[in-house]
């Protein structure tokens, strides 16, 4: 293999010196960790052909690691396969090891076929180190040339090839292997098997190995938190968080982060600042505080997202400064959000590329095009970042809005990326508000041949088309959708109220006061008429009539959880709702006027934006 050039033969002599008071000295010097007047011991000693037990020289190895003095460790590694010393493997581990964490993959190799046995650390060290360089086809051929080797592989080895499984079927061949030799009740390897099931979307077998034992390790519980957590399941990762409590855990950084993560999901601001009192036991903790930010962010409260930026003061990276960024540009303050941006270039980390993408979309939702068109064009030149589609998506958005759809189309087809789903459901967005029929129709034929099981664009479609009053056209999307079995999700929408989630589904008639609600719901429509509310029919999907129209409104998700914050609680409390679809624009109205008649915020997220309603006007400008 390829070593430094040596300066050990240069090393002066040190004639007057025994030689056990030379190896004494360089002990000492290696565990006080001096590694300047150890390398000095170490050139005499060579000089001398003497050397050390193999411990001393782990210390030296450990320091040279500590340091990051990569010459002087390729300097040791010379040393210890000089003079006819014959390292044994615990020390050549040792120096694979260093290798491998200095980077030098190669170089831990070389020195690995070389080694004249090699045992299950060194197996497994390299098989680590491949995993966790996300070279997983190495770390896999390792493990069965070890097997062939004849070498038992144990719960680190397991533990290190489960995380470069990137397929189904090996993990299940890897599962079968780790029962047979006994090692699924490790808590490495269960830690592991659940990661990697949860990172392939296998929910239900990381449950099941979660399940087969009486857990009694937290880091066994923060994997199977963590992994419904990042598979979106924000209900079933607080139903094992609160499983967790009952078990007499108690909850580390991991496990708030990803109950932060499902209270984000969930749209769950009194649980999340519930988790918050929990946080603060690690205050200084950046990884928690940013996922404390992004759940204030997400669940509509600037005002606690604010005051946790603020109070972070220097704790403060790129995620949090982007966080902050988008958060404001989602809840529709995008002058904040561009002031915040020039803050950071003048006293803030680098942006990166989600940096750049809050402050497209902060242009995009204000009509900001000329400052759009800036910072998408100069993102390259000023901060080294190339545009992905997800940028193109933010300045087609701010060209749609403006009503400047040839644009957005011709840039649609000079982009860098093959245009997705998501890119043309932009443009059709920016249809149905420009009520450009034919071009909607287009981008919509565009999204069906990407994703034909959108039910979304259908029933926008169809909306369009029943907006033009074309209803052969309506029953021909929904024969397709029939034919296709492609089903509409039903409106729903969630209010969270005394520390518990009330659903309200269109059609549903399940909770328990919806008689109640009904009737306030009907009240209240009669006096917001009387101030001169008249229901939007144009958001009706049916070829419906008259009031038979504007009874399927009064009833849509949105207004029954408006009605039921309104009757159950304070005056001063915001009414937060998270909704699963677009709201509609009647709603959209009836939740402006709603806020200027009671005086109330209502916060409503749906999978497009952030509506603020105060006073009777909403932060998205009545465009979204």
């Amino acid at each position: 293999m390829r070593r430094a050039t040596s300066i050990l033969n240069h090393a002066p002599t040190f004639c007057s010196v025994s030689a056990h008071s030379l190896v004494d000295e360089f002990t000492k010097f290696c565990y006080q960790r001096d590694l300047p007047r150890a390398m000095k011991a170490m050139e005499a000693m060579h000089r001398n052909r003497l050397s050390a037990d193999a411990i001393t020289y782990s210390e030296l190895i450990k320091c040279c690691l500590v340091r990051g003095a990569v010459q002087q460790a390729r300097l040791v590694h010379e040393h210890v396969f000089s003079n006819g010393y014959e390292p044994k493997t615990f020390l050549i581990n040792t120096l694979i090891n260093m290798y491998v964490k200095f980077g030098l993959l190669d170089e831990a190799r070389n020195l690995f076929d070389e080694m004249p046995d090699r045992n299950v650390v060194s197996w497994t060290t390299m098989i680590s180190a491949y995993s966790n360089s996300n070279l997983n086809h190495k770390a896999l051929d390792f493990l069965i040339l070890m097997l062939r080797e004849g070498v038992r592989p144990n719960m680190y080895t397991y533990s290190s090839v489960l995380r470069a499984c990137d397929g189904l079927l090996n993990l299940r061949q890897l599962h079968g292997s780790i029962l047979k030799v006994g090692l699924e009740s490790d808590v490495f390897v269960r830690s592991a098997l659940i990661d990697t099931y949860s990172k392939l979307g296998e929910q239900h077998d990381a449950l099941n190995v979660f399940n087969e034992m009486i857990t009694g390790d937290l880091v066994v519980w923060n994997s199977i938190i963590g992994g419904f957590a990042q598979n979106s399941d924000g209900d079933e990762t607080l139903h094992l968080y609160k499983r967790m409590k009952r078990a007499d855990f108690v909850a580390d950084q991991s496990t708030l982060t990803s109950v932060l993560r499902a209270c984000t999901g969930l749209a769950l601001l009194e649980l999340g600042r519930q988790v918050h009192v929990h946080v603060l036991k690690y205050d200084q903790d950046l990884i928690l505080n940013n996922a404390l930010l992004d759940m204030y962010c997400k669940c509509g409260s600037l005002e606690d997202a604010n005051l946790l930026f603020t109070r972070m003061m220097t704790e403060k990276d790129v995620i949090s400064w982007s966080t902050m960024i988008a958060g404001l540009a989602q809840n529709g303050f995008s002058a904040d959000a561009l002031k915040l941006f020039e803050a950071m270039k003048s006293k803030g980390p680098k942006p990166n590329y989600i940096t750049i993408l809050g402050v497209l979309f902060a242009c995009s939702h204000a009509g900001l095009v000329n400052d759009g068109w800036y910072y998408f064009q100069s993102m390259k030149e000023h901060f080294g970042i190339d545009p992905g589609r997800e940028h193109y998506g933010c300045i087609i958005d701010l060209l749609g809005r403006a009503g400047k759809l040839d644009e957005a189309v011709k840039l649609i087809h000079e982009m860098n990326h093959e245009p997705d789903a998501v890119t043309w459901r932009i443009l059709l967005g920016a249809c149905r508000v420009h009520k450009n029929v034919d071009l909607a129709i287009y981008a919509a034929k565009e999204i069906l041949k990407l994703d034909p099981a959108d039910a979304g664009t259908y029933i926008l479609l169809s909306n369009i088309y029943a907006n033009s009053q074309k209803w052969e056209d309506v029953a021909e999307v929904r024969r397709k959708m029939r034919t296709r079995g492609v089903k509409k999700d039903p409106g729903c929408s969630w209010i969270e109220v005394s520390k518990q989630v009330h659903a309200f589904i269109l059609g549903d008639n399940s909770h328990p006061r919806i008689e109640e609600i009904k009737r306030e719901l009907s009240q209240l429509i009669q006096r917001l008429m009387r101030l001169g509310y008249v229901p939007d029919t144009n958001f009706v999907l049916q070829d419906l009539e008259g009031e038979q129209m504007e009874d399927s409104l009064q009833y849509h998700s949105e207004k029954l959880a408006i009605v039921f914050g309104l009757m159950s609680l304070p005056n001063q409390k915001t009414i937060h709702i998270r909704k699963n679809l677009r709201i509609c624009g009647d709603c959209h109205i009836f939740a402006k006027l709603v806020s200027q008649l009671e005086n109330r915020v209502i916060v409503i997220r749906d999978p497009i934006r952030y509506h603020h309603f105060r006073g009777g006007v909403c932060s998205c400008g009545d465009y979204w």
